[in-house]
């Protein structure tokens, strides 16, 4: 059986992170990988409900409430589709993961960073990446690129966003092994040589090449 993976693609809405996460499922495939895809929060049936609540609830949430229904959408997330996977031998490709609550409501909303990575090992079992790929796009590009149309989060200010994107780069500095950033304003072209590259390091560094 083949070794699991556990990979994670992080960024603001309209880096462009979920179109690359489609071009790596493609890439791995054609290498002979099980591949399977994921998102945070609206993985299954349950995380839907929360996924729909979280970004289009037309009442007020509270910081604090936000911040719990991530952390449980994560949590069922984990323990019904990752870990089985990943102990299968797949390859299991996430778009958001803890990061992006600690971006987020973190260094976004001002919760107590402390506390919030605490919650995550809590919520995952302390089950961390093998590779995080980090989409690095200017606030003003991304929100160009999302349009007029925009859910909860994406409608915040751009303090906000520029908030989140600082959060994202100060994580990197703080996990330099497992995070890694790569320049999301260039073409998808460029960027996905730049994602195949980190993909097949991670590879080539487990299979002893």
């Amino acid at each position: 059986m083949k070794k699991g993976y556990f990979i994670t693609f992080e960024g603001a809405d309209g880096s462009g992170k979920t179109t690359q996460m489609k071009k790596v499922k493609s890439f791995l495939e054609e290498k002979g990988y099980d591949v399977v895809t994921t998102r945070e929060p609206g993985a299954l049936d349950t995380g839907e409900k929360i996924r729909n609540i979280l970004l289009h609830s037309e009442n007020p949430i509270s910081d604090c409430c936000e911040m719990f229904l991530f952390l449980a959408d994560r949590a069922n997330h984990i323990e019904m589709f990752i870990k089985p996977n990943i102990k299968a031998g797949k390859v299991v490709l996430c778009d958001r993961y803890t990061d992006s609550t600690i971006a987020y409501q973190g260094y976004g909303r001002g919760q107590n960073i402390k506390l919030l990575k605490k919650l995550n090992k809590i919520a995952t079992g302390n089950i961390i990446p093998d590779l995080t790929l980090l989409y690095d796009v200017s606030s003003e590009t991304a929100m160009k690129r999302i349009g007029n149309e925009k859910d909860r989060m994406e409608s915040e200010s751009l303090e906000f966003h520029n908030k989140v994107r600082n959060g994202y780069l100060q994580l990197q500095k703080e996990s330099p092994l497992i995070i890694k950033t790569i320049n999301a304003n260039n073409s998808i072209d460029e960027v996905f040589e730049e994602t195949k590259k980190l993909i097949n390091g991670l590879l080539q560094e487990n299979q002893g090449v």
